[in-house]
């Protein structure tokens, strides 16, 4: 009996980006769970798109439930934001399957998580002022600011890894310099939606590039020597220095974070999870950064060394 491909289920493995990039929680639970809705979804015709909107309602719903000083509905706020971060594993899963990629989609995704975490924060805060005043203001409005550079390098550093083991089809790796160019050709009349979110997202590249100066001299010294096709050795040299580092992008992206934010619930001092933050993953971004930036250092030299 002939079966038609056109309607073959796709493989979990379509799904996913790279085991390179993947978290174990992400692996044993939130990619299979997302599969599983992605798979749902497809059938309802329900686009990546709107997936992303869904989460983003459910995240900041669980920031609204950490403003009450209630285990209960703490409780429920971890559900749905775990809910939300299926959701989030979801729109990107059923967008490499069905091959409804977009630029919007993929910024759409960068920010989601930014609604969550301004509603955690927000949550927080007010239910904190009551005790500490204005200072609780004064210390998530930091830990945020460093919260959205760790976020910030730990995903340019997986697209950066990305690129060098898949390619640029395999990646989602942008320059600030092409966003910009694209934001002056829209005009505001006609994609005032788009527009806004381009000026905010170039500037979150450019933001990226800025913290990378290293990258940034090996990347154009790559594409001025060979283009978009990078030789093998050169490839799978960065590759092993860099595979080491993508245990620390993910421990400054999700899963780590929200660990930590809810064992200071259950605590009951869900400031700790503000000090965590400005203390262990500041830390951690730091080496990072000085990790990432001295392979490339080492291979800039090498390729200069050759020639």
């Amino acid at each position: 009996m002939s079966t038609d491909n056109s309607k073959k289920k796709p493989s979990i493995e379509s799904s996913l980006k790279s085991t390179d990039t993947e978290e174990f929680i992400d692996l044993v639970f939130y990619r299979p769970v997302g599969y599983q809705w992605a798979l749902l979804f497809n059938r309802m015709r329900i686009s990546p798109n709107q997936v992303t909107l869904f989460s983003i309602f459910l995240g900041v719903a669980a920031g609204i439930m950490f403003y009450f000083d209630n285990l209960w509905y703490n409780v429920l706020g971890m559900g749905l934001l775990i809910w939300a971060n299926m959701y989030d594993s979801a729109d990107g899963q059923l967008a490499r399957m069905t091959g409804q990629k977009s630029e919007i989609g993929r910024i759409l995704d960068g920010v989601s998580g930014d609604f969550w975490f301004i509603s955690i924060y927000a949550a927080i805060c007010l239910r904190l002022t009551p005790e500490h005043s204005w200072y609780i203001w004064a210390l998530a409005a930091i830990t945020g600011y460093f919260h959205s550079k760790q976020a910030a390098m730990a995903d340019y550093y997986r697209n950066i890894h990305l690129f060098f083991l898949k390619g640029k089809s395999g990646s989602e790796l942008d320059n600030s310099q092409q966003q910009r160019e694209l934001f002056r050709s829209l005009s505001w009349s006609n994609h005032f939606v788009k527009k806004t979110f381009l000026w905010f997202y170039g500037n979150y590249t450019a933001g990226q590039e800025k913290s990378s100066p290293c990258f940034q001299q090996l990347f154009a010294v790559l594409r001025q020597k060979y283009g978009e096709t990078i030789p093998e050795n050169i490839r799978q040299e960065f590759r092993n220095g860099s595979l080491p580092l993508m245990k620390y992008t993910n421990i400054l992206s999700f899963n780590t974070r929200v660990i930590v934010l809810f064992i200071s619930l259950f605590m009951g001092m869900p400031w700790v999870y503000f000090v965590f933050e400005l203390t262990v993953l500041n830390i951690l971004l730091v080496y990072m950064v000085v990790r990432h930036e001295s392979l490339c250092s080492r291979l800039l030299k090498k390729i200069e060394t050759v020639d």
